[in-house]
Formats: structure tokens, sequence, C-alpha cells
């Protein structure tokens, strides 16, 4: 029997996530494991009156091409993957049964390689989707492997998923439109302040944000969504911080991250474990060691930690500041091929000052939203 939480699905990122009209090109990517998503989004594409497209990849081919290509196999960028950001109109990213840990084994600096190849088409796809000409979406489809990876068996992991997105509920588009509401309230606060200050155990961080533009993330980009963010001034971050879940980045683990900044990069990081790879990651480029993303999670719903940074970033109670580069819909202009999101968890003992005001206590607002 078919579940109804994935054809709602399917309706939410066609409708409320990407809004597909009559004649635009939509791009649908996933692999193998994700057909039974790939064929709702397919189905619902139709009905609306878009023109779909099927790009599904096979797992492990990366992999292959970091472990045995060349320089220049690996810093390739195929025809097909050019045309994307020019191409379409709406791409919509299928997430689901990959293994995490097969890219464990490869040389860090190929993986920076194959980050820095991607500079300037990641750069291309976001000035896209800032000028709106093209919309993107990215879910997960729960698998017996993502489930593992979560501790959990398939039916938890999915019941899971599905209430992340408040797919149980017959009106799911209903309820994101009301979170967007609210968190559109609390952006509007967020851009009459300069300031920003967190404070938790082993945490005590501040940075600027005067000016910036904050983004309201309520499924449209994300989804299952739940989250406001923006970029600081580059140079404007000084404190520590301290990262309370595992930083998981190209299959490799880092745990309990702290960072330590000075005017805007980082000048000391260590790691229980990973070190290495963290400092290495953190050397990518010239603006991998400042922040590009400093953000709220929202989503109540999401309680626990997944190793999946779709669900932990958006976690109710936590922050996150990501290294590397920033979303130029915020205003930001940091430019790196790292974009590595960690989480502070906030449910305990932190607080956010805004212009030396505590409007956040123990992962709940001060403030009428």
């Amino acid at each position: 029997m078919k579940d109804i939480r994935l054809e709602r699905l399917a309706h939410v990122l066609t409708t409320h996530s990407l809004n597909i009209q009559k004649g635009q090109r939509v791009l649908i990517r996933g692999n193998e494991h994700t057909l039974p998503l790939i064929h709702e989004c397919y189905a619902k594409v139709l009905a609306r009156g878009g023109l779909p497209e099927v790009d599904v990849s096979l797992t492990g081919l990366q992999e292959i091409l970091l472990s045995e290509g060349s320089s220049t196999q690996i810093t390739d960028i195929s025809p097909r993957e050019a045309c994307i950001p020019d191409t379409y109109d709406a791409l919509l990213m299928v997430w689901g049964g990959t293994n995490t840990r097969e890219l464990s084994h490869i040389p860090s600096e190929k993986i920076a390689l194959r980050k820095r190849s991607r500079r300037d088409w990641m750069k291309r796809f976001s000035q896209r989707a800032a000028e709106k000409k093209l919309a993107w979406v990215g879910t997960q489809y729960p698998t017996a492997l993502d489930a593992q990876e979560a501790s959990m068996s398939l039916r938890e992991y999915e019941d899971f998923v599905f209430s992340a997105g408040f797919l149980s509920h017959p009106d799911p588009v209903g309820i994101w439109e009301k979170r967007g509401r609210t968190q559109e309230r609390l952006c509007r606060f967020l851009e009459t302040k300069s300031t920003l200050r967190y404070v938790a155990p082993d945490t005590d961080i501040s940075f600027s944000i005067a000016g910036r533009t904050w983004i309201n993330s309520h499924g449209k980009r994300n989804f299952p969504d739940g989250e406001v963010f923006t970029a600081p001034h580059k140079y404007s971050v000084n404190g520590t911080i301290r990262y309370s879940f595992p930083a998981v980045y190209a299959g490799n683990i880092v745990e309990d991250v702290r960072l330590t900044f000075k005017k805007g990069a980082v000048v000391e990081a260590r790691a229980a474990r990973g070190e290495s790879f963290l400092h290495e990651m953190i050397a990518t480029d010239a603006n991998a060691s400042y922040v590009g993303e400093v953000a709220l999670g929202t989503n109540e719903n999401i309680t626990r930690c997944t190793g999946n940074i779709l669900f932990d970033e958006k976690m109710g109670g936590t922050v996150h500041l990501a290294l590397g580069s920033a979303y130029a819909e915020t205003g930001g202009s940091n430019e790196s091929a790292l974009h590595w999101d960690m989480i502070c968890d906030m449910r305990t003992e932190g607080k956010i000052f805004a212009d030396n005001q505590c409007i956040y206590e123990a992962g709940n607002f001060l403030i009428d939203l």
C-alpha cells in the first residue's frame, strides 16, 4: 500500500517549494534508491503542466572517480552538468540511500580539488537562484541505509522524516505557510539589529549582522525545513564556539569541534576526532576559514541528531555557523568552495543576545512572534 505521506511530500515539493508552472523545465535528480519519490514528483510536475526530466545517478560512482580519476577527470564538469543553471527553471533533488562513509578513505586534497573545481558553477547557480530565475529544493527519501545511519529502524526513520515535514497532517502546505509567516516576523525583527552574540557552554561568539537580509527558510530550498539565516560581516566574527554535535563533511566525521575566531578568521581549530581533516578543509581556499552563514534552527519536530545536516541544522533549539561560502541573497559576499554547517545546542544553557538584549534562552525566544 502506498504511503499517503509520500504523495503529500511530492505535493509539497511541487507546489509550496517550487511552485511549478505550465511550461517550466524541471530537472528531478536522484539515485536508484530514491525512485519511489522520483516517480511521485514526476507525476506531480506533469499534473501542473511542467516539463519534467529525470537524472538518475548510480551510487558509488563518485567514490570511483575520486579513487581512480586523474586531476583532469576529477575537476571536469560535463556539458550536461554545466548547462543546469541556465537551462532549467527548477531543480528538485532527492537524496537517500548513499553510504555517507564512502569517501572517508579519499585523501582530503582530492575532495578539496573537486570542491574548488565547482566554485564557478556554484557561483552561477547561486546567482540564478538569487535572481529568482532558478528555483531549487532538496529533500530526503527514507531508505534502510539512512535509517541505519541514524540508528533507527526503517519504520522509525520514515516516521521521523515525515514528522519533520508535518506530512501526517492532511494539509502540510498550510502548516508550512503558517510557519513561514512566524519566521518572517522573526527575520524582520533580526533585520533591525546590528549585532548577535551566542553564549553557551564553552561558547561566546559575536558578529555583526547590520544591514544584512535574513532568509526565511520554510520549505522552499530544503524539505523538511525550519531555520532563519543570514551572513555575518566577514571580518566581524570574534570569539569561540564549541559545536555540540559531530560535524560531518564528505563522509568524514569530526567530533567536539572548537573554533576560535579573530577579525573573522579561524585562528585556532581543535577537535577530539578528525582534527587534521578539519584543518585541511579550513585551508581549502583563502575564504574557507571565514563564516559564510549564521542561522537559528526552528523545527521542534526534529529533536535528535541523525548525522544528516538536512535535519540536524533545522533542529529546534540549536544554532549553526557555517564555514565558507555565503548565500548571495543575504548580502554576504564570502566566496569559497567550502560550505560546512556545524551545530551548537542551545536547549539547556544557551542564550542569544541581539544588540545586548537577551532574545533567546534555553531554546526559546523571549520576544513575541
